[in-house]
């Protein structure tokens, strides 16, 4: 049976068919419905934590009991969580274990455009990242097996359009997943020095196996169309790469955002006179190409580091062809600025602080609304 899903809605079908039975998250838009979605499966214990750090280290401790666990949030709760991700990449997993961060391209409801993909280089942690709603539950289902086989963490990365658009989603039957034994095993799971010089031993090798399997898994695939120009993408640039380019380019899309294939790269680079990398937000991927060796790459010199893309940008880069970009809906729309919730607890202490004529600092999220409270 196939259902309409948004991309977050998906990710939490593929975590209760996965056989997740932990999620624990903090609210942050474009991530905040995957958890509201999981209410929806009963046999899910399900949280909102007072921060990110602390929802992820709940799901790390459900893991190292044995159960399939999963922590959501935005791309700046990813900056709260860093301290735990950092370790627990050293100790790996006993339970599968998600974190499924959404960045936000174009800042629709956050105070900056990071990328995530520099905490999973850095940490040494797999990520993956979907174009649609049917990858998001697939991809997520996938994630829990790929973190039991790597014994590893493994971020899925999201973002706001991927996150908030509907695709079909083929539903399927829940696994049958067991939670596994806990075993004390200090050497693995306490990262003071002495243990953790001889993980860092483990993560090195296990990134080089990573590597391998992004060099000959099928979530990066190559599109042949017999083309003399080559496309490298992911995500929903990826998406907007197809709608602009069609069958004009030939494409390799990778769903393993990091580690990034080698020989795959290398390999699909040299059939080509032009390889454009089209991703939204930092050269991650380009330097990655750049690094390889390969010299017929175009990518941030013709692209920005700002923003959204669009099917028109990219259009207009690779063929230098102008087009529609949308279709303008004639009726005029009312603007909807963002305002704290009714019956918000906070209302009240920004009236006072107003009335006060004080000047305070405070923290990110809703908070920020107070610089504009009436």
């Amino acid at each position: 049976m196939k259902k309409l899903l948004i991309g977050n809605a998906a990710v939490a079908r593929g975590a209760y068919e996965a056989g997740c039975s932990v999620v624990s998250s903090y609210p942050g838009t474009p991530s905040t419905e995957i958890t509201e979605s999981m209410v929806e499966y009963k046999e899910v214990n399900v949280e909102w934590a007072p921060n990110e750090k602390v929802a992820a280290e709940v799901s790390i401790g459900a893991s190292m009991a044995g159960a399939r666990a999963m922590s959501c949030m935005k791309h700046v709760g990813l900056n709260v969580m860093a301290d735990p991700l950092f370790t627990v990449s050293y100790i790996g997993v006993n339970g599968g274990l998600v974190f499924c961060v959404a960045d936000d391209p174009g800042m629709h409801s956050s105070q900056n455009e990071q990328d995530s993909r520099h905490y999973a280089k850095a940490s040494k942690v797999l990520m993956v990242e979907p174009s649609d709603s049917s990858e998001c539950k697939e991809y997520t289902k996938l994630a829990f097996k790929l973190s039991e086989d790597f014994d590893t963490p493994v971020i899925l990365r999201l973002s706001t359009r991927v996150s908030h658009s509907q695709s079909l989603v083929e539903i399927s039957d829940k696994e049958d997943y067991k939670l596994k034994d806990y075993e004390k095993n200090i050497a693995k799971n306490v990262m003071m020095p002495g243990n953790a010089i001889k993980r860092h031993v483990v993560v090195e090798k296990r990134h080089l196996d990573e590597v391998e399997f992004a060099n000959t898994t099928s979530l990066n695939k190559v599109e042949k169309n017999g083309k003399k120009i080559g496309v490298i993408t992911a995500g929903i640039s990826y998406v907007y790469s197809k709608e602009a380019l069609g069958n004009n380019v030939d494409f390799l899309k990778l769903g393993v955002v990091n580690p990034l294939p080698t020989t795959l790269i290398t390999d699909f680079c040299k059939n080509y006179d032009k390889v454009y990398v089209i991703e939204e937000l930092d050269p991650f991927i380009e330097e990655h190409v750049r690094a390889l060796g390969v010299t017929n790459v175009i990518g941030k010199e013709a692209f920005t580091l700002l923003g959204e893309y669009t099917p028109k940008m990219i259009k207009k880069v690779v063929l230098g062809v102008d087009g529609p970009e949308f279709n303008e809906i004639a009726e005029t729309i009312p603007m909807r600025p963002p305002v704290m919730c009714p019956g918000c607890s906070h209302r009240g202490t920004f009236y006072v602080l107003k009335k006060l004529g004080l000047t305070v600092s405070g923290a990110i999220g809703c908070y920020t609304l107070g610089a504009v409270a009436k």
